[in-house]
């Protein structure tokens, strides 16, 4: 990492356990730390990342707590912000929008932040469906960039061009103060990276189980199944087999029985393509595309954490399997943040 004076600095709010982070840092960024309501993150965010971690509900932080924790003063050049807030509301994914509902607004949250502080530069991920909702804070925002002279760039970027194995839409958008124009990384669609690449080294990822739990750090355990979703998975081809090929067809649950679509549902990944996007419940079988290519059980959390591009020595600290798959998932893919870090510090 560069120990020169113009060296850019970093705030990441909505951190959860460092994905952006990690990446800035990789693209030469001092990260100054993070901030998020969650301190279930805070262990293993500041264990990885070797930075302070405020737990804070964004919404209700004082301004000026921000400046003091972290050394920062507003009208800082080589300051960036970092925003990647939870907005599931404003997916095009259908969800379930009254769980989502108070997270609706962070990122108008997140903005009164960039005003007071009036940063260097700016960076926002989050769903796709931001940039198409009329409703989303996305506009008031872009609308706010421009009044206060910043200069912007923004697009829905696919994580598998950016050197992550994972097929993963999101919106992106990168600003900057102090320059004249900032451009988003471009795509690389010749070398995409494949499951096979990321997670089909045995020796390092080796054969196990339905159930069987790693108590190591590099924590490669499969969740247990039923007995059902056991025969449904034997009974599933390798490489990207799915539930229609199931010739025993009392094994088709029932809301899928005569349904020819959702048919990633009980899936097994493709060697040979990135896989699909992690989300927090890739441990489950049942969830999506998420069982293992040739092995009787869904994706353990190492393949995982590694299929977001987390490195083999990232260390995930708490004894829950579901809260590390959901820290997992709640990420954003370290690698797509190392290609905006250097977005941001490509002069």
């Amino acid at each position: 990492m560069s120990n020169s004076k113009n060296e850019l600095k970093a705030v990441d709010f909505f951190c959860s356990i460092g994905g952006v982070s990690l990446g800035f840092q990789q693209a030469g960024i001092k990260v100054l730390g993070g901030i998020d309501i969650d301190e279930s993150c805070k262990e293993t965010y500041e264990k990885n990342i070797n930075a302070k971690f405020l737990p804070a509900d964004v919404s209700n932080l004082k301004k000026e707590k921000v400046g003091s924790y972290f050394g920062i003063k507003r009208n800082q050049d080589d300051l960036v912000f970092v925003g990647c807030s939870p907005c599931q509301y404003y997916s095009n994914i259908k969800t379930h929008k009254e769980k989502s509902k108070n997270t609706r607004l962070l990122l108008a949250d997140f903005q009164e932040f960039v005003d007071y502080y009036k940063p260097g530069y700016v960076f926002i991920e989050n769903v796709p469906g931001l940039d198409k909702n009329p409703v989303s804070p996305l506009g008031k925002f872009k609308s706010f960039l421009a009044d206060n002279e910043y200069v912007f760039d923004d697009d829905v970027l696919n994580a598998k061009y950016f050197g992550v194995p994972q097929n993963r839409r999101r919106y992106v958008l990168v600003a900057s103060r102090i320059r004249k124009e900032i451009k988003l990384p471009e795509t690389d669609r010749e070398n995409i990276k494949t499951v096979k690449q990321a997670i089909g080294d045995f020796s390092k990822f080796p054969p196990i189980k339905q159930g069987e739990k790693d108590c190591t750090s590099f924590v490669h355990s499969a969740a247990g199944l039923s007995e059902i979703n056991l025969k449904r998975i034997k009974a599933t081809t390798h490489d990207g087999g799915g539930r229609l090929a199931w010739k025993d067809k009392t094994l088709q649950p029932a809301c899928y029985a005569n349904h020819k679509g959702h048919t990633d549902v009980y899936g097994r990944l493709f060697w040979d393509k990135p896989s699909p996007t992690i989300t927090t419940r890739f441990v489950s079988y049942s969830n999506g595309r998420y069982g293992h290519p040739e092995q009787d059980r869904a994706l353990s959390l190492r393949e995982g954490a590694t299929l977001q591009s987390f490195p083999e020595d990232y260390t995930f600290y708490s004894n829950s399997q579901g809260t590390i798959a959901k820290m997992i998932g709640n990420a954003v893919p370290p690698q797509l943040a190392k290609k905006i870090g250097e977005s941001i510090t490509k002069i």
